[in-house]
């Protein structure tokens, strides 16, 4: 199993974890979230976390998916963050979102270098690339920066919003936008018979569609794992399904690969982890990835 992080990220950088909560730079700017798994202490005191905060989620007693923001003079609502890996170059614009997020999922950085990669080395003439539960569109730029065809889709406008600012800022153009239930939109592509070269599933554990479609990820996984086998390109292609759900674990992910795609070929099943300034690597997702070129 590999683990991975985001390496060459100057604009990113986890300063401590612990007590439930991490403490990172963003850009030029330090926030405190709420962290479940950082279930060990902190490194540094509670006032040095205080003393370098620009701000900090508290979450709502009454509601704890929500909470609010808690910021000192000098934090903007908006700014921009850069990321580059060799000749992949991406711009970031970041927000405080009622949820704890902020826009950008920086522990993504290894996937977004394997698309870049992966698409640059492709014989097809403009490859295509389907990104599934896509949010605010790493991805989506990493494949279009490396000359894709690019379908980028989620449920919810305001997101595939951002993700357009993303593309702009990223001085590039062309990603296709679809504001549907991912569910749906594969079944479709099924029906048509489509293919892709590239396909990524970033699934939540919960979510609704645009039209007030369910998405529970023990319910509707092997579902749509089974519907994108029919639309993942046989000649030259390659698979990301990444997981952020608790509960799910690396061999669930290599066992429904294999099972649903066979013996492919280069499978790597690992973490995505963050490592603060003290060493202590903190795990964030988990991924299965595979490609045959």
């Amino acid at each position: 199993m590999k683990i991975l992080g985001p390496d060459h990220f100057s604009d990113y950088e986890m300063i401590d974890s612990g007590n439930y909560k991490k403490l990172e730079r963003f850009g030029s700017f330090i926030l405190s979230r709420p962290e479940p798994q950082a279930v060990w202490d902190t490194q540094l005191p509670e006032k040095e976390w205080d003393k370098r905060l620009h701000a900090e989620f508290v979450r709502d007693k009454a509601n704890p998916e929500k909470g609010v923001w808690s910021l000192k003079d000098s934090m903007k609502e908006q700014w921009f963050v850069k990321y580059k890996f060799n000749s992949l170059n991406l711009k970031f614009r970041l927000g405080l979102s009622s949820f704890k997020h902020v826009g950008l999922f920086p522990e993504q950085a290894p996937n977004w270098n394997y698309i870049y990669e992966k698409v640059s080395q492709m014989k097809t003439p403009k490859p295509k690339v389907l990104n599934l539960f896509a949010y605010t569109g790493g991805a989506s730029i990493a494949a279009r920066a490396a000359g894709a065809e690019v379908v980028h889709v989620d449920s919810v406008k305001q997101v595939i919003s951002w993700a357009r600012e993303n593309m702009e800022a990223s001085e590039l153009t062309d990603v296709r936008w679809v504001v549907e239930d991912a569910l749906k939109f594969v079944k479709r592509e099924v029906k048509r018979g489509n293919k892709y070269n590239g396909i990524i599933l970033d699934p939540p554990a919960y979510g609704r569609g645009p039209d007030g479609e369910r998405w529970i990820i023990e319910e509707h996984l092997n579902e749509i794992l089974k519907l994108c086998a029919e639309l993942l390109d046989p000649q030259e292609h390659f698979y990301i399904l990444n997981l952020y759900a608790i509960g799910f674990s690396a061999v669930i992910v290599e066992t429904l690969i294999h099972r649903i795609y066979g013996d492919v070929k280069n499978l790597e099943i690992g973490e995505l982890v963050v490592e603060d300034s003290f060493h202590k690597k903190l795990p964030l997702s988990i991924y299965g990835r595979f490609s045959n070129i």
